[in-house]
């Protein structure tokens, strides 16, 4: 089973739900932000994939379940059981590495692309990831690699993007997962002011997605799939 770990309700697994529910893999959402616990058993989990919120790794007294989060994602690493974490799960997983979680040099959030590192080009994860390809982002923050892992991804605002860190746990500070319904709930939800501008955008990132829908849906699933292939979990995607 592949455990999902949601933060709030309006970040889901999108597009990777879709997925496993096409090729019958089973797995398991929790929603720390709505009371859900954490396993204690983690004999039977194949994979964990730890998803996006507004909050930071360090507000730990506003948001409690975040200390136990973060020796969950220690326990994780201990045993080796491959872990994805996406945007704020990617932090998540530097923090709980060791690494340091700081402010990006740009806030992004749109449409963006990243470009491979020689480690990333190798990585089994990023197998036939275009780079031409544009991927979405939605953060302020960024994840410092920790000691001994691998950077995989940059891009010139935001240095890093994707890392490797011991055998097989991945962050990826883009989002692979968004619909256009993830961008609609997102821009009601998290952008506040600039009312205006904040329509505008969210407009122009919706005319972008109808755009980039085709490739970009076929980019993450084709990531899933080298997830799952890491997980030693069939698929009979043809990607």
């Amino acid at each position: 089973m592949i455990l999902i770990v949601k933060h709030i309700d309006i970040e889901g697994p999108g597009t990777w739900g879709d997925f496993l529910d096409i090729h019958n893999v089973p797995y398991r959402i929790l929603d720390l932000g709505a009371g859900d616990k954490l396993p204690e058993d983690l004999s039977k989990l194949k994979a964990v994939v730890v998803l996006g919120g507004p909050m930071n790794v360090d507000e730990e007294n506003k948001y409690p379940w975040l200390v136990k989060e973060n020796e969950f994602i220690k326990e994780i690493l201990r045993r080796q059981i491959p872990f994805l974490g996406i945007c704020l799960g990617s932090q998540l997983l530097a923090k709980a590495a060791g690494a340091q979680v700081v402010r990006s040099p740009v806030k992004e959030i749109g449409w963006y692309h990243v470009q491979l590192t020689d480690e990333g080009k190798n990585d089994p994860l990023l197998k036939d990831f275009r780079e031409d390809n544009p991927i979405y982002q939605w953060h302020e923050d960024m994840f410092h690699v920790p000691q001994g892992g691998k950077l995989l991804a940059s891009a010139d605002g935001c240095p890093h993007q994707a890392f490797k860190v011991g055998v097989n746990a991945y962050g990826l500070q883009f989002h692979v997962e968004v619909t256009d319904k993830s961008i609609k709930e997102w821009c009601e939800e998290y952008a506040q002011n600039d009312l205006n501008v904040r329509k505008e955008h969210a407009a122009s990132m919706l005319k972008d997605y109808a755009q980039y829908k085709q490739v970009f849906d076929q980019q993450a699933n084709t990531l899933y799939q080298n997830f799952l292939t890491l997980c030693h979990l069939p698929s009979t995607l043809n990607v």
